[in-house]
């Protein structure tokens, strides 16, 4: 492993050429990691802004925690405000601080109990379902069947609202929204959502659909039509309690709109990692399914049971550290710091890694191996803390990070009690450096009952 002492031999890091920054978005995560392999945990590119490529967990956990007050959400994040507005993914200083302090009670555990009664009934119903197509031998594209089914909970929990019949829009609307916003954050220069332009057209028509749908519901919860627990009805009453005041509309609409496109996504890619890995291990899977049997014996998962489902839970976060749902964040620095010993000035950007980290050997054995050991309890302590961040880390870190844990192992329990998956033969799965990492071409299986 490298020393900090080590780190500061060198008088300025490996300087890159932005031009060389564009030219990696064919094959952005391999350019990454053999950047870092070749060049250190510090890589600095040069062009419109200095940016630095940190892979060090002493440098993330700088950025994320211990400096965090230097730093604001980076230049791309920008990009993505006229699509999720200025919620909590976008937002800084003190706006995002209220925003945080209102929305941080509607994670609290004893919502997420109630919230888990509802996902192992949907898990149970959406799995029940495969009967059929699973007796057929018929392929099922496992990528797809996580969509669906993590949108239905988020709309259940979110909007108490079964989103099952506008699958089809707001799947077209997120596509449109999702390869818009990466084409901006490729883009030095953008062009404005105002120029009419066919895809700037295509965009504005996709945000229109999401808006109706959000902005209906939230008219039914200020009304008192609608008074649930759900999500948005907690986020519509909460209030500062510095202030008094609630959110209005528009962050309403932003929080919701990120909980819903973000939310279900970045778990949906999760899940869709792990039974493509646990496809390729079934020495990994027996494992899962014995600790299944004997902790529930085919029933499905309660919210106390989950303590004790600890490969399950182990198997979820080896999954995220090879195939992180946000493989990439970015910070800009408000005024000058550090890496690694290297001065840094005001207005730079700092590329924090999970996927790179994650894989690098100078802190994970084999770092390519799938093994869910790595997370067995106290192993943790062998390593640095910000080796491992797929959640993002400090007064940053994700929110929903326990909806999203809780969420995953219980879909986990309800799949792999039920049947055993197999990737098809011959069928290459790549990931696809999006916005989150999906499976480049989805993962199609075949079922078999259990």
């Amino acid at each position: 492993m490298t020393t900090d002492d080590e780190r500061t031999k060198r008088a300025r890091p490996p300087k890159i050429s932005y031009l060389r920054l564009f030219g990696m978005r064919r094959d952005p995560l391999g350019a990454f990691l053999s950047l870092s392999r070749e060049h250190g945990h510090v890589v600095r590119f040069r062009g419109l802004y200095t940016a630095y490529q940190l892979t060090h967990p002493s440098d993330v956990e700088r950025v994320l925690q211990s400096n965090a007050h230097n730093y604001v959400k980076g230049r791309n994040y920008k990009k993505f405000r006229d699509s999720t507005g200025d919620g909590l993914l976008i937002s800084d200083g003190e706006l995002w601080r209220r925003q945080r302090r209102l929305a941080q009670p509607a994670f609290h555990r004893r919502h997420l109990e109630a919230f888990a009664a509802l996902m192992a009934r949907e898990a149970a119903a959406h799995v029940a379902a495969w009967r059929g197509r699973a007796a057929g031998g018929e392929v099922l594209d496992v990528a797809d069947e996580m969509m669906r089914l993590t949108l239905r909970i988020v709309g259940l929990t979110m909007f108490s609202t079964d989103l099952s019949h506008e699958a089809d829009l707001i799947g077209r609307s997120l596509e449109v929204i999702r390869a818009h916003s990466i084409r901006r954050m490729w883009q030095p220069v953008s062009v404005p959502v105002s120029v009419p332009t066919p895809a700037n057209l295509r965009f504005r028509r996709a945000l229109a659909d999401g808006d109706h749908i959000i902005s209906s519901m939230i008219d039914a919860r200020r009304s008192g039509e609608i008074k649930n627990d759900d999500l948005l009805s907690l986020l519509t009453r909460a209030r500062d309690e510095e202030t008094g005041e609630g959110m209005s509309d528009e962050q309403l609409r932003a929080e919701a709109v990120t909980i819903l496109g973000a939310g279900h996504e970045t778990t949906a890619v999760a899940l869709s990692w792990l039974w493509y890995l646990l496809s390729g291990h079934p020495e990994v899977e027996e494992k899962l399914h014995a600790e299944l049997e004997r902790e529930l014996g085919g029933r499905a998962p309660a919210f106390e049971d989950l303590p004790r489902l600890r490969y399950a839970r182990m198997v979820c976060e080896e999954t995220m550290r090879l195939y992180p749902p946000v493989w990439a964040l970015s910070r800009t620095a408000l005024g000058p710091d550090s890496y690694g010993g290297y001065p840094v000035r005001a207005g730079s950007e700092a590329l924090l890694l999970p996927y790179v980290t994650h894989r690098h050997p100078d802190f994970w054995d084999d770092p390519e191996k799938f093994d869910p050991e790595r997370f067995a309890p106290g192993r943790e302590e062998t390593r640095p803390r910000f080796s491992y961040f797929p959640f993002g880390g400090g007064p940053r870190q994700c929110v929903g990070q326990h909806f999203a844990m809780t969420e995953m192992l219980i879909i986990v329990a309800a799949v792999a009690q039920s049947y055993t998956l197999r990737l098809v033969p011959g069928h290459a799965v790549e990931p696809e450096a999006s916005i989150t990492l999906r499976p480049r071409t989805g993962v199609p299986v075949t079922l078999r009952a259990r």
